[in-house]
């Protein structure tokens, strides 16, 4: 009797045992993959929308120092509204965070979308800048 009890108490110990690689198998690797190509293409547009808000809200800011007019101010208050973008960008940052994703390949990602949106940038500009 007490060898069928020994047995049973093993095949459970392994059974646990098991559920428990399989669990930190999802948590540490599984999921991560996941919500880095799950949400990859958001965060990069994210990164890159942000930074352009950042930069418009800076212009915007140092034109309100030099040119108090109403227009500037106004640019202003539109930059400030934009800055909105950021907020989603940081949400998506802790939430990939949350899911495993580590701070080196959202570096990475990040890098990645300003080289991706580089060649568009120097097109858009190319266009639209004012020629002397």
């Amino acid at each position: 009797m007490l060898k069928g009890q020994i047995r049973l108490i093993l095949v459970v110990v392994n059974i646990v045992a098991s559920l428990s690689c399989i669990a930190l198998f999802f948590k540490f690797m599984a999921i991560p993959i996941y919500a880095k190509h799950a949400y990859a293409e958001e965060y990069k547009n994210l990164v890159f929308q942000c930074d352009n808000v950042m930069r418009d809200h800076l212009i915007a800011k140092n034109r309100v120092n030099f040119e108090k007019s109403e227009d500037a101010i106004k640019n202003l208050h539109s930059a400030e509204i934009g800055l909105l973008t950021c907020n989603d960008y940081d949400k998506l940052r802790k939430r990939m965070i949350v899911f495993g994703v580590t701070e080196a390949e959202l570096s990475l990602l990040g890098l990645e979308a300003i080289e991706d949106k580089s060649g568009d940038v120097r097109g858009y500009v190319r266009t639209h800048e004012f020629k002397y």
